[in-house]
């Protein structure tokens, strides 16, 4: 592949990683005026930015399976059209229950076209010191996302309205996907008789990180030992725990249990966990 078209591609799949990072913090700054627009609760008008991060978060593994097995290419393109038309449809939104919904269902989208970017980038660097080269752009591009994504719904909340921190989303997402459609190579995927998704395992991995955080809101509100709260902690306790034995007992789990005897994966995400819950 020419360097010219390699650095194409990482163009594309920078700006798709961009869009992604952006919506996890665009609607911070605009809250107290969804609350007012749509009559959010104050115990719910968190979840505008919580159902998204773990929908992304909880379906990530999920999505870079799929990349793999059935083509990054597709994958990405199929994540970027449902990342668009739920940008669209929050845009629209006339309640809660609606915003709320699509922010998951814009979660997931996003889940599909992350690793699927990522995954890409990768390919196209073959030479260490380019791919180096390549994945430092890529942090730099994932951190400016979050810094960006504050400002720049500062400034559509007051200039435009609310619904412009979703609806820019629309153009951006047509054209990136028809470029994408057009410069970056098919990518046949694995053999179709190993395509097996561990579906169970991301069911049960997002169910009990939702568990936690709605726990932990509810404690806020009801106290650590209320009865209702002990028990969606123990749910969430033991939707995690069958996650740990699904993965031990699946063909093609999301997370191999193996991986961590490498101490420099465990290390490294022993560290980093902290790190993005402090920015968070």
């Amino acid at each position: 592949m020419k360097e010219k078209s390699r650095w194409l591609i990482f163009g594309l799949m920078a700006v798709t990683q961009f869009m992604v990072i952006l919506d996890t913090v665009v609607a911070n700054v605009a809250l107290p005026i969804i609350k007012e627009a749509l009559h959010f609760s104050d115990s719910s008008l968190q979840w505008v930015v919580t159902a998204y991060a773990l929908a992304f978060g909880g379906f990530l593994l999920l999505g870079g399976r799929a990349a793999d097995l059935f083509g990054r290419r597709r994958v990405l393109l199929i994540g970027m059209i449902g990342f668009t038309a739920a940008s669209l449809l929050i845009g629209l939104s006339q309640n809660e229950i609606q915003l709320i919904s699509l922010r998951v269902l814009q979660g997931l989208s996003a889940a599909l076209m992350s690793p699927a970017a990522l995954s890409m980038v990768l390919t196209a660097f073959q030479d260490e010191r380019e791919r180096t080269k390549a994945l430092s752009l890529w942090t730099i591009v994932a951190a400016g996302g979050g810094a960006v994504g504050l400002l720049l719904g500062g400034v559509l909340t007051q200039y435009l309205d609310w619904r412009w921190n979703f609806f820019i989303n629309v153009p951006i997402g047509l054209i990136v996907g028809w470029c994408i459609y057009k410069v970056v190579p098919k990518h046949a995927g694995e053999e179709r008789s190993h395509k097996h998704l561990d579906l169970p395992g991301a069911v049960l991995v997002t169910g009990g990180l939702i568990g936690f955080v709605y726990a932990a809101e509810l404690a806020v509100k009801d106290g650590w030992t209320n009865i209702t709260t002990l028990g969606l902690f123990a749910a969430a306790l033991l939707l995690m725990a069958v996650f740990v034995f699904n993965e031990a007992r699946s063909k093609s789990p999301l997370v191999p249990l193996s991986i961590f005897k490498v101490r420099n994966v465990t290390g490294a995400n022993l560290i980093l966990a902290p790190v993005a819950a402090g920015m968070m």
